[in-house]
């Protein structure tokens, strides 16, 4: 059953005796204030259908501790030791100077129904309740985009590691196939057994490791097998078929040449993926993807996805929840064409950069020297030659390449310039044309650079690393970060309650 919080201070109560040590204006203070409104006990009514057992921890200690766990970016056994040993945090949820808090597993357990149930994001629903409730993003219709990389909570796993590991993990789970899966280079599949500077005994082992994972699968086939155990088994198979490719002879497997453009990179945490958010940088992990109103700074959404994604893929979920017509500022990773389709169907104004438009000859012609004419479905070149745009949409310069006078600024392809016209050619377009005016440069310097400021509040205090493994467990850490970000800044703004409704003193 769930626990609740008495309103009759105590004896050693921490606010009654020590409260004037808090600092006045932090978000400890807000809460020691205002957890009961934040997190009043309907608000986890949910979680404990039964009103039987032993009563759990309050939830507005709960819900205080998981804000302020998440605002300083601290473990469960940190932020239980806070509780235990920082006055400032007994304040906070109301405890008594002598409380020695509790285990940390109880933080795992109330993350785990919280994550399960109907409403996983409550937490940072409930502030930005209060933030509607102000009204200070009412007449604010600019909405900024941006990403980050965060680096996942796991060692990167090459072929064999995976494959190995993945066969343990089945041999495990489905007891009927065990003596198949265990069946590898040493009898107990701990250490492989390999000589790992000979290749020939490289492709030895992995193609022994590939076809145990064939034999295993084949033998499961006639076994009825639990959720858990088809997710192993498919996630073996999958990995038989990101990396390895046919040897030379029948019946070998050898390690495929390149990178699978999805490629799991452990077992431990098959969510996590590649990342290369520059040529430079190559990590491993997730993407942050945030929304966030440029002037206050407030996050008004985000979401978390493997680190592949790009970020226009994720533009859209960001204003879902948008109730009218914003300015969506973005840099040029969001300036797609069927991202500003979107845009402009919802009633909104983007104010992204375009992508640069490379020319295939430095120095020389780009798509915008070409006249396309979306609606003839013509492309006419810059000496003149008219084409017809096909059905797969590419415009075929390449029989008046030959004695064209003007082919050294246009092509190096032997047969000529062929033309792929992009279906939102005209948005595209236009936005590149838009881009070139110095009203838009004015707005966008001005606004945009707004998204790093929450971008920097969100990885600080260690945060550039997730502490969890799997998407949705990351995702609700993710959820619960942006909240106590929120919350501080709301406070910082001077976020105060009448008896009535929620205000802002500063904004």
């Amino acid at each position: 059953m769930q626990g609740t919080s008495g309103v009759d201070r105590e004896y050693l109560d921490a606010a009654a005796l020590c409260g004037h040590l808090v600092r006045a204006g932090s978000v400890e203070a807000f809460l020691a204030e205002h957890r009961h409104r934040l997190f009043p006990d309907e608000f986890f009514a949910d979680l404990f259908p039964s009103g039987r057992g032993r009563p759990s921890i309050a939830g507005d200690v709960i819900g205080t501790v998981m804000v302020l766990q998440a605002l300083h970016g601290l473990s469960d056994r940190e932020a239980l030791r806070e509780v235990r040993c920082n006055i400032g945090w007994k304040v906070a949820a109301g405890l008594t100077l002598d409380d020695d808090g509790f285990d940390p597993s109880v933080l795992v357990y109330w993350r785990n129904r919280l994550r399960t149930s109907s409403a996983p994001e409550r937490i940072f629903d409930a502030v930005r309740a209060v933030i509607a409730q102000t009204g200070v993003l009412a007449t604010r219709t600019a909405r900024v985009l941006d990403s980050t990389v965060l680096d996942d909570a796991v060692l990167r796993q090459d072929t064999i590691a995976q494959l190995a590991s993945q066969l343990r993990a089945v041999a495990r789970l489905i007891p009927q196939v065990a003596g198949l899966a265990r069946s590898g280079p040493s009898a107990d599949m701990g250490k492989l057994i390999c000589d790992w500077d000979d290749a020939a005994d490289v492709e030895r082992l992995v193609t022994h490791l590939v076809n145990t994972a064939i034999d295993v699968a084949a033998a499961a086939e006639q076994l009825t097998l639990s959720e858990v155990q088809a997710d192993a088994l498919g996630l073996l198979w999958l990995l038989c078929g990101q990396d390895v490719e046919p040897g030379p002879r029948p019946g070998t497997w050898r390690i495929a040449r390149g990178t699978a453009s999805d490629r799991i990179v452990s077992v431990v945490d098959p969510d996590a993926r590649h990342v290369h958010k520059t040529g430079q940088d190559y990590r491993d992990g997730y993407k942050a993807h945030v929304a966030a109103e440029p002037t206050t700074g407030l996050i008004t959404a985000a979401t978390l996805t493997a680190g592949n994604t790009s970020d226009a893929a994720a533009a859209g979920g960001l204003l879902a929840d948008e109730d009218g017509a914003r300015r969506v500022y973005g840099d040029s990773a969001y300036g797609t064409g069927s991202l500003r389709e979107d845009l402009a169907n919802g009633g909104h104004t983007a104010v992204i950069k375009p992508p640069t438009l490379t020319p295939a000859v430095p120095g020389g012609f780009t798509i915008d020297d070409f006249d396309i004419n979306t609606k003839t479905a013509t492309v006419t070149c810059p000496a003149g030659k008219t084409v017809p745009i096909t059905g797969s949409g590419t415009a075929n310069f390449t029989k008046h390449c030959n004695t064209c006078p003007l082919r050294k600024r246009c092509t190096t392809a032997r047969a000529g310039r062929v033309i792929r016209v992009n279906p939102h050619h005209d948005r595209l377009s236009d936005a590149r044309r838009q881009a070139a005016t110095g009203e838009f440069w004015d707005d966008y310097t001005h606004t945009r650079p707004m998204a790093e400021r929450a971008i920097s509040w969100l990885v600080r205090d260690g945060c550039r690393k997730v502490r969890y493994r799997r998407l949705e467990r990351n995702q609700h850490w993710l959820t619960v970060r942006c909240a106590a970000i929120n919350l501080k800044r709301l406070v910082t703004l001077g976020l105060t309650h009448n008896g009535t409704s929620w205000t802002l003193t500063t904004a």
